[in-house]
């Protein structure tokens, strides 16, 4: 039998950051490419990671031993803001995402947010329909610095 997934928010001992970044890497990669500017992943390493675990509450999807998903919520004053949502390929399409914006959910109602934020790419329409699916909606189009274009949707869920 299949072991279930298991989300935990900012487990305690988590060492996996070699991992994590590599996942991360591997989801984002379909996006070389495709978005522009290119991904702020790009400038991240293991290091930064676990940094960013230190200012934010890491959320990370097991099967087991093996790491399958990842997200990092922001609580912010008026919301929390879910970035670097990634699952692994081969986990895709099994609810995995769905159970990470859960869990991000779970963790704002409870820092008494209201509002779940997430940002995707203006190139990155198959995102658009899967957060829409989970009850996201766009709420603003921005730019990244330099850009006379949008190149983000703004996208949130009311908790």
């Amino acid at each position: 039998m299949t072991e279930p997934i298991r989300y935990q928010c900012a487990p305690a001992g988590f060492t996996e950051w070699n991992a994590l970044l590599t996942l991360l890497q591997d989801a984002f990669a379909y996006m070389d490419g495709r978005i522009d500017p290119p991904s702020s992943l790009k400038a991240l390493d293991a290091a930064a990671l676990q940094a960013k675990a230190g200012r934010e509450t890491l959320i990370v999807a097991h099967q087991g031993h093996t790491l399958v998903g990842c997200g990092f919520v922001d609580l912010r004053p008026d919301s929390a803001y879910l970035g670097k949502l990634a699952v692994a390929d081969a986990w895709r399409r099994q609810g995995v995402a769905r159970g990470i914006v859960e869990a991000a959910a779970a963790l704002a109602r409870a820092a008494g947010r209201s509002i779940l934020v997430l940002q995707t790419r203006v190139e990155l329409t198959e995102n658009h329909r899967s957060f829409e699916a989970l009850g996201f909606v766009t709420v603003a189009r921005t730019a990244h610095p330099g850009f006379d274009r949008p190149t983000s949707l703004t996208m949130q869920r009311t908790l």
